[in-house]
């Protein structure tokens, strides 16, 4: 098909023809027996032209440009049309090119549905977009750019404008959608008139946004509200620039107010439930000329009707609270930003001080207020710090970790409460809770409470994530080295009724050995399940973590790991796991981290469990989860008999005596049965069972009193009484210490470099691989034995570094 374009002089209009940016020549211009790339079309000119390809809207674009002179001669107001007709159907950008002088401004007005400003970069819906520039003496700055379908109803400029139209070559579109008006100068660089007339939600931004605002300059927006409306004004982002005179502002003008104009800075909340219309400016200062710097501004105007219970306010007493603060939110936050269009929910400290998002500090009473259709979409997260400087001061007070209730009164749900406890170095922060006690959720016993707590430590090199817990469990107390984060969460709507039994309670204690340690009380009627912090990532690098389990006189503990090996290897140092009981000369087991972990065992006694880490290799990490069962104990019948056996061997003794005494009477002459010391009593058997003699070994205690064992020799006159010197086994009756077991000394560490002038230690023997086990000897034993690792009353640091000394590993 064939075009032609006739151009008159006096519209002063010319169109171009080119080739698409970063299209190859894959289709020409044929013009007079002539094959192009480009044509131009001058005003005056009249050209027929064709393309020798069936789709040239693929390769081509075409510019339409108007120059209108409103200084030395008439303006053309009115309707603005779209000339020339008959173009081909290619994409087009229309251009209007105005100018005029500074003492009269422009205006241009906007058929419906008026327009919408987009961010750089943004794309229309249709593809028409608008682009509005204001030319004063030779600088240009952009308004903006514009789709179809929005508010924006008029624009005022100072001085000249360039006003472009973008259609793409299917549009429909043939008129312009706006007209040109003249009126007198406006004392700024530009009004933008923007007409809300229901529930909307609009997007603005300064002109050259994001490249700054011009220098020293004013310009406003003027906003058409409905008087029955509110408005809210949102400032989402901005910068500022450097400022050598004057201060960047902006300008409210209320119709109403008692303070017109209200000043704010660009870092104030803004103005909030505006009743009908206002008009907002933003001013400039003088830059700097060195640094100016940048002024952008975007911001929201959110239009709604008024809330029912805007006038309706919630008390919320902080006045005694001490280092808090309630930040009241929409669900989602700070995660997720909500979408411009959505409704709003907007809470008010004052009629006139609201936003989506508003944060309280403790000591002072507020009155709150909500603009918000759902409060079921607001959330509250509260943070309060508890620290302790000097411990005399505050060891032994007790801090009550409770929600306030003035803040579980507000019609809010409680998201999140946060108690951060600080304690300086060589304070130790413990938690209890003392009737509810705490479950850990873990796989196979989960949290199905409204609530829970999550506990993390904060240790110089990385955080220990202990875990996360709920009430109604087995756990009594956590012991916690270093600084502390507690979080409560909470789920659902039943919070409001069990925050009522809430009993968690903290306090500061001196230093304790490991980084973290647990006191359980397990139920009688549950299996307890137990997994290390920082699951399932594993714990990090040489820490120490302990579980004190209490068991019941008449219940046994039935103790189990989930799997059989730690499953790490380690890079340097060694991984162990310690169980010993809580008793007089019990016995302490350790594995290693290459050897199987012990198998299912009962414990008669409260005892320990304690995991060691070191540093493992590439990604392997150490997870350990273990099981405790109570079951009441069973009554031995051979322990009965053994006891009533016992009862008949007193009685008898008791007789004997009686006859002593009275024979002691009638003789002095020493008993036939007394005790020779010189008499070898043992059993013969073989020599050097037990090479460390009597006093080393346990053959002196007796499991039952053998009937026909002579008792002469127990009698020894004393001022007329008797006094047995039998060896037989006392039970312990003793205070039972509570610090875990030690772990084992580093001579079983053999991977470890010894130093070069340091005597090898023997080698170990073939049960090296074996579970170890130790029984620690009694204070005041002799220490020929050989193991130092009781020598600081469980103190595993001290024993250590002993150790390393001895072995020539201290580097």
């Amino acid at each position: 098909a064939s075009f032609t374009i006739a151009l008159r002089t006096v519209d002063n209009v010319t169109v171009m023809i080119k080739l698409r940016p970063g299209v190859s020549v894959g289709c020409q211009i044929h013009v007079k027996n002539f094959f192009r790339s480009e044509l131009k079309i001058k005003p005056g000119d009249n050209v027929t032209f064709t393309f020798t390809c069936s789709t040239p809207e693929k390769y081509f674009i075409m510019e339409i440009q108007k120059n209108v002179d409103c200084v030395s001669g008439p303006c053309p107001f009115g309707d603005v049309h779209l000339y020339p007709p008959g173009l081909p159907r290619l994409n087009r950008t229309f251009i209007w090119d105005v100018k005029a002088s500074t003492k009269a401004g422009l205006e241009l007005r906007f058929s419906t549905p008026w327009l919408r400003q987009i961010e750089p970069g943004e794309t229309c819906p249709d593809f028409v977009s608008y682009n509005i520039n204001s030319c004063i003496d030779k600088a240009t700055v952009n308004i903006g750019t514009f789709c179809r379908n929005g508010s924006v109803s008029r624009v005022k400029l100072l001085g000249g404008v360039i006003m472009s139209l973008h259609l793409p070559w299917n549009s429909p579109l043939t008129t312009s959608g706006f007209n040109i008006a003249n009126r007198a100068s406006i004392k700024r660089l530009c009004i933008i008139e923007s007409i809300l007339k229901g529930e909307s939600s609009i997007t603005l931004m300064s002109p050259n946004y994001p490249l700054g605002f011009p220098e020293d300059e004013l310009m406003t927006w003027q906003f058409v509200i409905p008087s029955s409306m509110r408005a809210s004004v949102f400032f989402h982002n901005y910068s500022l620039s450097n400022c050598e005179r004057k201060e960047e502002r902006v300008e409210y003008y209320i119709p109403g107010s008692l303070s017109n104009p209200e000043v704010f800075k660009l870092s104030d909340s803004q103005p909030a439930n505006i009743p009908g219309s206002f008009n907002l400016s933003l001013q400039g200062c003088d830059q700097d000329a060195q640094n100016p710097g940048i002024l952008r501004l975007l911001f929201q105007v959110v239009v709604q009707h008024p809330q029912v219970d805007e006038n309706v306010t919630h008390l919320l007493d902080l006045s005694k609270e001490l280092n808090m603060t309630v930040t009241i939110h929409f669900e989602g936050w700070p995660r997720r930003i909500p979408v411009m269009s959505e409704p709003i929910c907007l809470i008010c400290k004052d009629p006139r001080t609201c936003d989506r998002v508003l944060t309280l500090v403790s000591g002072a009473v507020y009155k709150i207020s909500f603009l918000c259709k759902d409060l079921s979409r607001l959330r509250i997260t509260a943070e309060k710090g508890i620290s302790c400087v000097d411990l005399r001061w505050c060891q032994g007070k007790i801090y009550h970790l409770l929600v306030p209730k003035a803040i579980t009164q507000l019609p809010i749900q409680l998201h999140k409460f946060i108690w951060k406890l600080l304690a300086p170095e060589l304070i130790n922060i413990e938690i209890t809770s003392p009737s509810l006690k705490l479950q850990q959720h873990v796989p196979e016993q989960r949290c199905n409470t409204s609530y829970s707590y999550s506990i993390v430590g904060a240790t110089p090199e990385t955080e220990l994530n202990v875990g996360v817990f709920c009430p109604g469990g087995s756990i009594e107390k956590i012991q916690m080295r270093n600084n502390v984060t507690i979080s409560l969460k909470t789920f659902g709507k039943g919070f409001l009724n069990e925050s009522k039994h809430q009993d968690l309670k903290m306090s500061f204690v001196p230093h304790i050995k490991d980084e973290c340690s647990f006191t359980v009380s397990p139920d009688p009627k549950a299996k307890v399940y137990l997994q290390n912090p920082n699951w399932p990532y594993g714990l990090p690098p040489y820490v120490s973590i302990s579980w004190y389990v209490v068991v019941p006189n008449k219940q046994v503990a039935r103790l189990g790991f989930s799997k059989d090996r730690m499953g790490i290897a380690c890079e340097t140092g060694r991984a162990y796991v310690n169980i010993k009981e809580e008793t007089a000369g019990a016995e302490e087991t350790v594995c290693r981290e290459d050897e199987p972990l012990p198998k299912p065992r009962n414990m008669y006694h409260d005892f320990w469990v304690n995991v060691s880490n070191c540093k493992p290799v590439d990604k392997t990490q150490l997870t350990l989860q273990f099981q405790v069962t109570l079951a009441d104990k069973q009554i031995d019948l051979g322990v009965i008999l053994a006891v009533v056996a016992g009862a008949g061997v007193l009685a008898a003794i008791g007789l004997t005596v009686c006859c002593v005494k009275k024979k002691k009477k009638k003789s002095q002459n020493p008993m036939v049965g007394v005790y020779n010391a010189n008499v070898n009593t043992q059993v013969p058997g073989k020599q050097g069972l037990f090479t460390k003699g009597r006093k080393n070994n346990e053959s002196h205690v007796y499991a039952v009193i053998d009937d026909a064992m002579v008792y002469g020799h127990l009698l020894k006159e004393s001022n007329g009484s008797v006094s047995p010197e039998v060896d037989v086994y006392r039970p312990f009756d003793g205070p039972i210490g509570s610090l875990p077991p030690s772990p084992p000394p580093l001579s079983f560490r053999k991977d470890i470099k010894r130093s070069s002038n340091t005597e090898e230690p023997p080698p170990l023997t073939d049960t090296d691989h074996d579970t170890y086990t130790f029984a620690h000897q009694k204070s005041g034993q002799s220490e020929d034995i050989g193991d130092t690792s009781e020598k600081n009353n469980g103190d595993t640091s001290t024993s250590l570094l002993e150790n390393k000394e001895q072995d020539g590993l201290v580097e």
